[in-house]
């Protein structure tokens, strides 16, 4: 009797532990996703702002976009679709590859931010700068959004490196996988928004 009434306490203590984990990880996915509603709209309000200063006499109409960004655009698809490849080999435990889809990811992510710096020397060589007698309110503008969502990157980056890390140590196993599966959120998220920014910038003119 003393056994059993030992093994139901047991078992009542894991399913209290179970119920916890759940509710944190709930409450850390809440929050992540509060942040990206967060984000979405102050580059709605950016955006918006752009759109309504095209009215300005001073607005360029002939802006064109620098190759580099379309360079860009394919490495951060390329990064969402590597990411989505190394959750699911995480998952399945598949070590080795998914550290491999993980590194790759991490440095297409890296390709994408040089190819944004390439991008600001095009616009400069064109002779627009992000303030001064030589600036425009169409450049300045790209100028922040491109920079704000740069550092997002940056944000993305350090959180896959966390995942990296967390990866070689094998904490993901046994299907303990959040922390990957935040990161991932987030990473889908900035690419979402680089695209979205790009054809924005591409038709809004």
């Amino acid at each position: 009797m003393e056994q059993t009434i030992s093994e139901q306490k047991k078992l009542l203590i894991v399913e209290q532990d179970k119920e916890l984990v759940e509710k944190t990880n709930r409450a850390k996915k809440m929050m992540l996703w509060f942040g990206i509603i967060s984000l979405s709209m102050s580059f709605a309000g950016l955006t918006s702002a752009y759109v309504v200063s095209k009215e300005r006499p001073d607005w360029l109409t002939d802006f064109e976009i620098p190759e580099a960004f379309y360079i860009s655009l394919i490495l951060i698809i390329a990064s969402s679709i590597t990411m989505i490849l190394a959750k699911i080999a995480v998952k399945k435990e598949k070590n080795s590859q998914g550290m491999i889809l993980l590194i790759t990811t991490f440095l297409l992510g890296i390709a994408f931010i040089y190819f944004q710096f390439i991008g600001f020397k095009e616009i400069i060589a064109n002779g627009y700068y992000f303030t001064g007698a030589e600036s425009t309110i169409t450049t300045s503008f790209i100028y922040l959004v491109v920079l704000m969502h740069l550092a997002h990157i940056i944000a993305g980056l350090i959180a896959l490196l966390v995942v990296i890390y967390n990866h070689s140590r094998q904490r993901y196993a046994k299907g303990k996988t959040l922390g990957i599966e935040l990161a991932a959120t987030f990473w889908h998220f900035v690419d979402i928004l680089w695209i979205y920014l790009f054809f924005f910038f591409y038709f809004v003119r």
